[in-house]
């Protein structure tokens, strides 16, 4: 009985016990935080890439045109280009362009829309993170003449 009272009384690895019962809650609210601020850096990301496109689209920016006319080959490239620089890998199936569409009901714009399929780095901690999510972007931007 008295070595019963004295198991019973002992509180040495009372610590790790109750580290090991907050550790599991807490590394998946981390591991939220970050994968959840990664989504929205990456939407945040495509959607400048798009804004970027439709203006390059808009007023003939070099990586947009060749010789002195628009052209969709290189605009795709340039999107492609630097949507690697953001970390983002897209294809030119990702990738939709108009340089001459009505945005809001006024004619004579350039629109890119951006379609990424982002998926998790840790879809096996997180289950809500488990299916992928489209994100989409686009942008209009006027044509100069």
């Amino acid at each position: 009985m008295g070595a019963l009272r004295k198991f019973f009384g002992d509180r040495r690895g009372a610590s790790a016990v109750e580290f090991s019962l907050v550790i599991v809650p807490l590394l998946l609210f981390i591991f939220g935080t970050i994968e959840f601020s990664r989504l929205l850096w990456t939407r945040q990301s495509m959607q400048s890439l798009s804004i970027s496109a439709a203006r390059c689209m808009g007023i003939l920016q070099p990586a947009c045109i060749s010789g002195t006319n628009y052209n969709a080959t290189n605009t795709t490239n340039y999107i492609i280009a630097r949507a690697s620089a953001f970390g983002v890998p897209l294809t030119s199936s990702d990738i939709t362009l108009d340089n001459s569409t009505t945005c809001n009901g006024v004619p004579g714009f350039s629109k890119v829309t951006i379609n990424y399929t982002f998926s998790s780095i840790a879809p096996k901690l997180i289950t809500a993170l488990t299916s992928s999510r489209v994100l989409t972007t686009s942008a209009c931007f006027p044509n100069q003449v």
